[in-house]
């Protein structure tokens, strides 16, 4: 399954659309993505960003030996876009030991 995080944006043809981090992050723990792509604007931050399903992942690959699906950052915030490009870079090492 291909997962699309947003509030905003169009899904692409053939991805799962999702609006919050808990919606995507329960699509990762049942073992269901191959792809993930994130948005890290989601209108309400007391809800969360795409930001905290990187760190999700991150955790789960550490302490639980997740394999990550692939991802993919759409956010239009550059700051965030780095912070959570990061991140993935982080997981893809972690992933790899």
């Amino acid at each position: 399954m291909k997962v699309y995080l947003d509030d905003e944006r169009a899904t692409p043809k053939g991805w799962t659309r999702v609006y919050w981090p808990e919606e995507a992050i329960e699509l990762l723990r049942k073992g269901m993505v191959e792809v993930i792509s994130l948005d890290h604007d989601l209108g309400n931050d007391d809800r969360g960003t795409g930001y905290d399903v990187v760190k999700w992942i991150e955790e789960q690959v550490v302490t639980a030996g997740f394999v990550p699906p692939e991802m993919r950052v759409h956010s239009g915030n550059v700051s965030a876009r780095t912070k959570m490009e990061l991140g993935i870079r982080s997981i893809e090492r972690l992933a790899k030991r």
